[in-house]
C-alpha cells in the first residue's frame, strides 16, 4: 500500500511518504529498494533549506547504510542526523538515532561507544513514555557491563525474577520488605523499561535472558 501510496503521489506527498518507506522496506527486507528511497529522501535534502527534510534524509541514509554493512558511513550520516533532531527539540527522533549510532558502533566492534549511545538512548525514550522503542533499545544492549544485564537496575531484576517464579506483588514485598506500593511501581518500570504488557511476557523474558530458571 505504502509503495503504491508513493508512487502515485506528487512530489510533496511522495518526499513526506518517503520515510516510512525506507523504514519498511528496511524491515522487508528489501535493502535496495530503501536505497533507492534514501537516495531520492537525499536529493528532496540538498535542494531545501528545511533542518527537518535533512534531519529526515541523514537519518534514512544512515539506516541504509547500517544494512548494507556500512558502520562507518552510517555513524557519520547519523550523527549529523542526530545534531540536527537535537536542534530542532525533536527527542523521540534523536533517541531513535541514538539506537541506530548504538548499532553502528557494535558493527565497528567499539562496545564501549555502543552502550554509552543505547543506554542515552533507552533513558530518553523510557521517559518519553515510548516502550516499544525503548525496549528495542534494551535487546541491543552489550551485555556483561557488570550492572546487570540489558536495562534493569539490580532491584528491578530481583523483583523479575520473583514475579517470574510466580509471586504476586504482596509476596513480593513481604520477601523484599518493601511496601507493596514500591513493588508495583518496580513492576511497572520493569514493564516500560522492556516494553512489556503483562507478568506473562515478564517471566517470558526472565527465562529467555537467564534471570530465572
Amino acid at each position: 500500500m505504502i509503495r503504491r501510496a508513493a508512487g502515485t503521489a506528487d512530489a510533496v506527498i511522495r518526499r513526506h511518504l518517503l520515510p516510512a518507506l525506507v523504514e519498511i522496506e528496511l524491515a522487508v527486507p528489501d535493502v535496495a529498494a530503501a536505497r533507492q528511497g534514501a537516495d531520492e529522501l537525499g536529493r528532496f535534502a540538498a535542494g531545501s533549506a528545511t533542518p527537518m527534510v535533512r534531519a529526515v534524509a541523514a537519518q534514512a541514509d544512515g539506516a541504509v547504510l547500517l544494512a548494507e554493512g556500512d558502520p562507518l558511513g552510517a555513524c557519520t550520516a547519523l550523527r549529523r542526523a542526530w545534531r540536527l533532531w537535537f536542534d530542532l527539540g525533536v527527542p523521540y527522533e534523536a533517541a531513535r538515532c541514538r539506537v541506530l549510532i548504538g548499532q553502528a558502533c557494535l558493527g565497528m566492534g567499539d562496545e564501549t561507544s555502543a552502550d554509552m549511545e543505547l543506554t542515552a538512548a533507552h533513558e530518553a525514550l523510557t521517559g518519553l513514555g515510548a516502550a516499544p522503542a525503548a525496549a528495542w533499545a534494551a535487546s541491543l544492549m552489550p551485555r556483561g557491563r557488570g550492572k546487570g544485564a540489558g536495562p534493569l537496575t539490580p532491584r528491578e531484576e530481583q523483583v523479575l525474577r520473583l514475579v517470574a517464579s510466580g509471586q504476586g506483588n504482596r509476596a513480593i514485598a513481604v520477601g523484599l520488605f518493601l511496601s507493596e506500593k514500591t513493588v508495583a511501581r518496580h513492576v511497572s518500570n520493569i514493564f516500560l523499561k522492556l516494553g512489556l504488557t503483562s507478568r506473562a511476557a515478564a517471566t517470558r523474558y526472565a527465562f529467555e535472558h537467564g534471570l530465572a530458571g
